[in-house]
């Protein structure tokens, strides 16, 4: 699965987050708050960005994928 799979389907709820769903859920909208927030393919988008949920075991991932590569400086040489 890739990790964008892996967020969409994260169990791990961030009451913010939620509470943002909800009222874009319950006015209809696909943005709110002058574009902070977007909802676009199953994704959370908090300006532009791809919100990852507060799910430890995601987050770490994450960052492994990003951060042990060369262009990162900690790959293998």
């Amino acid at each position: 699965m890739d990790i964008l799979d892996r967020i969409k389907k994260s169990g791990v709820k961030d009451d913010k987050v939620v509470k943002v769903v909800e009222e874009m859920k319950k006015a209809g909208l696909k943005i709110l708050k002058d574009e902070e927030w977007r909802e676009e393919d199953g994704l959370m988008l908090k300006e532009g960005k791809v919100y990852v949920p507060k799910d430890k075991a995601l987050r770490v991932e994450i960052i492994r994928l990003h951060h042990d590569t060369p262009m990162g400086g900690h790959g293998e040489q």
